[in-house]
Formats: structure tokens, C-alpha cells, sequence
């Protein structure tokens, strides 16, 4: 079992850059694929982008692709979402989650099976 918390959210202008980070517990967080998922109000969770276990892949929805980027640290059991040129409409909760599954990266919420509590993303127009 891993427990996530992520942290680094906010408010920022369009335009702007933030960066999430999601910090895992335990000595098993190499057996993960990590990926971001998002919600914004009245709105489906969405996936935002994955990483491999040991981080050589990766892969981003389209909406964030060229904007968004995800990396991971093992030694220090983090992720991170490296947000820039940030718009309204990426305003949202953002999620981090673990999943044990097989490769390769899955881009469906139910195949994640731990999730933290969320960091809420504003950006203003």
C-alpha cells in the first residue's frame, strides 16, 4: 500500500507556471506507475499524464501536451507536474495516483488504485 499527498497548488494568472509535487510513503513506490489526473467543477475526472516506473516513459493528454510536463524522483519518492503557460481552463483539483498494474501506462482513473486527497489549481483570466 502507498499513501500520496500532494502539495503545490494555487492561484496563478494565464500565463503562469506552477509545480505540483506528490510525495509517496513507503519503500515500494519503484513498483508504481504514477500518473495526475484532474476535476473541475460539474466536470468527469480527467487523466493529465503518466510516468513509468523508473521514469524512461511518459505520456500526456492532449489538452496539456507541450505544456505539462511529469517526471519523478525515486530516490526521493516524489512526482511532480511541471505546469506552464498555464490557462483558465486548466483550472481544477488535481490528483495524484498510484498504479501497481502492468505496463504499459494506463490512462483510465480505475486503473489506479491509491489516490491522494487533491490540490486545488485556480488560474485567472
Amino acid at each position: 500500500q502507498v499513501q500520496l499527498v500532494e502539495s503545490g497548488g494555487g492561484l496563478v494568472q494565464a500565463g503562469g507556471s506552477l509545480r505540483l509535487s506528490c510525495a509517496a510513503s513507503g519503500r515500494t513506490f519503484t513498483s508504481y506507475t504514477m500518473g495526475w489526473f484532474r476535476q473541475a467543477p460539474g466536470k468527469e475526472r480527467e487523466f493529465v499524464a503518466a510516468i513509468s516506473r523508473s521514469g524512461d516513459s511518459t505520456y500526456d493528454a492532449d489538452s496539456v501536451k507541450g505544456r505539462f510536463t511529469i517526471s519523478r524522483d525515486n530516490a526521493k519518492n516524489t512526482v511532480y507536474l511541471q505546469m506552464n503557460s498555464l490557462k483558465p481552463e486548466d483550472t481544477a483539483v488535481y490528483y495524484c495516483a498510484a498504479d501497481r498494474g502492468p505496463s504499459p501506462i494506463r490512462t483510465t482513473d480505475y486503473s489506479y488504485s491509491y489516490w491522494g486527497q487533491g490540490t486545488q489549481v485556480t488560474v485567472s483570466s
